[in-house]
Order: structure tokens, then sequence, then C-alpha cells
């Protein structure tokens, strides 16, 4: 394999790396009794059930699940942000621990 393909496989490889490594170790609290916990990396766990993740850039993700939407969003500083929109337009700014 000549060195030019070892450098574009390698590239390739880099470009496919998901976005969601971004994800910080996260641990929230929502009105309603919603727990949210991200792990470094991801995934997003609500209420303790892995939820299904929709990336949308290295700095917001969504996830739905136990019948809410949870967007984390991660600040210029690092830091997290987290709310949430459920049943009957109920919405809200969670609790970052």
């Amino acid at each position: 394999m000549t060195r030019a393909m070892v450098s574009t496989l390698v590239f390739a490889a880099f470009l496919a790396t998901p976005a969601a490594a971004a994800i910080p170790l996260v641990n929230a609290i929502c009105p309603g009794n919603i727990e949210v916990h991200a792990d470094q990396g991801g995934p997003i766990y609500l209420n303790g059930k892995e939820a299904k993740l929709k990336v949308f850039n290295e700095n917001y993700y969504e996830a739905h699940g136990a019948g809410v939407t949870v967007s984390l969003s991660i600040n210029p500083d690092g830091t997290a942000a987290v709310s949430y929109t459920g049943k009957h337009g109920a919405n809200g700014v969670c609790t970052v621990k």
C-alpha cells in the first residue's frame, strides 16, 4: 500500500469519527423528575434508559425517549446546558449537577 493511500485512509477514518465523542459527562434533573445522564462521549440516558441520540453538531445534541426530548448544548467554556420538551407543551430548563 502506498503512503498516499495510507494517508487517505487515515484521513477518511478521522472524518467518519462520530461527533458524539464531544459529549461531556453530565448529570441533570429536569422538572417532572426526568433524570438525564450522559457518559463522556455518549450515550445519553433518560431515567436510566438509553435515549435515541440526534447529533446536530459537536456542541448540540437531542436525546429522545421516555416521552420527552432533552436538548444538550455545550457552552464555549465547556459547561453543559440541558433543557427538555415534553408532552402537552411542557418544557423547561434542567438543573445540571
